[in-house]
């Protein structure tokens, strides 16, 4: 899995940014790759346009994910804010 991540060097294009992490945290949680699931979703996470809280919150793929302090960390970091 590593080696796949090696052959896609980080973007500046943010675009490309905000589709390939998150397919490539998808396919690491797939493959066991815990760590590396959080890590691309960490990067994504501070993209404007990168993976989003519904995705996070609600989607079935990042199950295995969930209950890890790293995971529910960039979970809460997306969270919508209340309104004042």
């Amino acid at each position: 899995m590593e080696r796949a991540a090696a052959m896609y060097p980080p973007t500046k294009d943010a675009w490309a940014a905000a589709f390939l992490l998150p397919t490539m945290a998808m396919v690491a949680v797939q493959a066991g790759e815990k760590n590396l699931a959080i890590e691309q979703l960490a990067i994504s996470a501070q993209n404007p346009v990168g993976v989003d809280y519904g995705d996070l919150k609600l989607n079935p793929v990042w199950d295995s994910l969930r209950g890890d302090p790293r995971f529910d960390k960039i979970v809460a970091s997306l969270a919508p804010k209340e309104a004042k």
